[in-house]
């Protein structure tokens, strides 16, 4: 097919897609979409006023989305996220899509939380962020903890990198961004740097932030691959920066093997699945 006749067929298609969207379902997602960016709440006054769409017609999707748990109403009458999403997020993977990977790592989170004093936290990639799926605290009054649906950029921080190392070239190329915004002086923002970084973090097997999304945290994170060998998740451990030298490596070691062990439990063929485990 030549290059024209290919591109008439793309926008024939594209329109056709076009022509048969839903409108109520591209107005919810465009609610979704803005209460994304406001992780603080956002009121329906806004929400008018952004996506330019009657009151009325706010207020009824509001209402819907909340009765299903996808979004929440605070106590100051603003509307956030709600944690229904988490649990679809959950299920959302590169390798295994019917496996409840939190319900799979939690009792694994929970021994290396335990362990080391540290929160931990699993982490997908999704659409160009790297998306906490479970967060646990830690055990020690000074431990960190991550949140659970929190996105972060792609490019800083132990389980972001982590998640990149795992792509191949092709992919990683296609969700790199042509600029890395800098969130400390410790970020990388040169992609050529990145890359090398990315190399390292393969051929050593772990990933190692010091400092480079926040200022004075560092973090390790290990790779948790599905049965093909693809990563499907990263497990990180966050913890202040001044740890001593015996103390980081304990911390290190703990996260590399609690992610084997979650690995070895995601089944060849997955069973974990929703429908399965409400009954």
């Amino acid at each position: 097919m030549s290059y024209e006749r290919e591109s008439a067929a793309l926008a024939t298609e594209t329109d056709a897609m076009e022509k048969h969207r839903i409108p109520a379902i591209d107005r919810m997602m465009d609610v979704l979409g803005h209460l994304e960016k406001r992780p603080g709440g956002t009121t329906t006054r806004e929400l008018v006023e952004v996506l330019h769409v009657p009151r009325t017609t706010i207020y009824r999707l509001l209402n819907s989305l909340h009765s299903y748990g996808l979004v929440k109403r605070t106590d100051e009458n603003t509307y956030v996220l709600g944690t229904r999403l988490i649990s679809l997020a959950a299920r959302v993977l590169p390798s295994a899509a019917d496996v409840d990977l939190v319900l799979l790592a939690t009792p694994h989170l929970e021994r290396l939380s335990e362990f080391t004093g540290e929160g931990c936290k699993l982490t997908v990639l999704d659409e160009g962020a790297a998306v906490v799926i479970a967060a646990l605290a830690g055990t020690h009054e000074r431990a960190l903890m991550g949140v659970q649906g929190q996105r972060l950029p792609l490019h800083a921080g132990a389980a972001s990198k982590m998640l990149l190392a795992g792509l191949t070239k092709s992919e990683l190329d296609a969700v790199l961004p042509e600029s890395l915004a800098r969130y400390t002086p410790q970020t990388i923002t040169d992609l050529k740097e990145l890359r090398a970084e990315l190399t390292r973090i393969r051929r050593q097997g772990f990933a190692w932030d010091e400092g480079e999304f926040s200022q004075g945290v560092n973090a390790f994170a290990a790779p948790v691959p599905g049965r093909n060998g693809r990563t499907v998740a990263a497990l990180s451990v966050p913890f202040l920066a001044g740890a001593e030298t015996d103390r980081r490596e304990l911390i290190r070691a703990a996260t590399i093997s609690a992610a084997g062990a979650i690995a070895a439990d995601i089944p060849a063929t997955p069973k974990i699945a929703l429908a399965e485990r409400d009954g």
